[in-house]
């Protein structure tokens, strides 16, 4: 029988714990009692914790009576992980994960093992909204931005909020086969693996600097106009600058390079038609700048995991 120990905290998401634990309580119902997974919630004190959402939950146990090894140990996102600060509960974190088989964090939960010293040097992942800020606050982790989960030696780390049943899934899957989580999956009414990662939900392109300049009045020129074609050199003239000069202030500006930013920029404007009109997909592509349907598809495919078609199916 394994342990799974889910922490929880004032203000936290209820999805990121109750996902994941009814993943592996289901599980429970295709497994001998010998190999069960035994479920605990271990509180940052001893009376109910009100999630996020206003629904009280009352832990098995809290941090001052709490072993600290588990085979799982996880800690759930919400508010409370990325606005507050627990040094009771970074202090029993750190060594609590160094007893353990494995360890992490759903969604937001990354914040706290952040502050708890657990995600430098580690490759993972949180919700998409958040990877800017998890970058600025922990510069040693190795932060990505499009993976549903990530499993980097012992740490595990997931996006935002379903993304616990995923990593839930997996890890049943490594402990009993894939029979054993599909059936799961069934259940859950949710698919074993998904197509593509976090990038199908988020924008690629972040939002337009309200300070006008140069840079950004090119870029709002571009959203603008995205059905024409633009060169280095024509935007360049925009600004009055220099080719070389204004990819260097572009980049320093925008993170990205110019084309990245009409590639992703035109992506953006495709999702939104296709979520929001019945347009032909020649339609999309013209209005979207990207000349035809088999571009549009082949960026697509190749930034968002999913074809135009399939994108729309799933989201329009």
């Amino acid at each position: 029988m394994k342990t799974v120990a889910i922490v929880v905290f004032p203000d936290f998401l209820l999805l990121d714990m109750a996902g994941p634990v009814e993943v592996f309580s289901i599980a429970n119902r295709y497994l001998h009692a010998e190999h069960h997974y035994r479920l605990l919630t271990i509180g940052t004190q001893a009376s109910a914790i009100r999630a996020s959402n206003g629904v009280s939950v009352q832990p098995d146990l809290c941090l001052t009576e709490a072993p600290k090894s588990y085979d799982l140990l996880l800690v759930p996102g919400g508010p409370g992980a990325y606005n507050d600060r627990i040094p009771a509960l970074f202090t029993w974190l750190t060594e609590a994960a160094q007893q353990s088989g494995l360890y992490g964090s759903i969604c937001t939960g990354a914040f706290i093992l952040g502050h708890a010293g657990l995600l430098d040097g580690h490759r993972v992942t949180t919700h998409w909204h958040y990877t800017e800020r998890l970058i600025s606050g922990f510069p040693a982790a190795k932060v990505t931005t499009d993976e549903i989960y990530i499993k980097d030696r012992r740490l595990l780390t997931s996006g935002g909020v379903t993304a616990g049943i995923d990593l839930a899934l997996a890890i049943v899957a490594q402990d009993h086969g894939r029979k054993v989580a599909l059936d799961v999956a069934k259940v859950l009414l949710v698919v074993m693996t998904r197509q593509g990662g976090q990038a199908q939900f988020s924008p690629l392109v972040a939002a337009v600097a309200t300070q006008e300049t140069p840079v950004t009045r090119v870029q709002n020129y571009l959203l603008d106009h995205l059905e024409e074609e633009f060169t280095i050199e024509r935007m360049a003239a925009m600004a009055s600058m220099s080719a070389r000069h204004f990819s260097r202030v572009f980049v320093r500006e925008v993170k990205m390079t110019p084309m990245e930013f009409i590639q992703s920029a035109r992506i953006d404007n495709a999702r939104s038609l296709l979520e929001t009109t019945t347009l032909p997909l020649k339609t999309v592509a013209h209005r979207s700048g990207f000349g035809s349907v088999r571009h549009m598809s082949h960026l697509f495919s190749e930034r968002l995991g999913l074809t135009p078609t399939q994108y729309r199916q799933q989201f329009g």
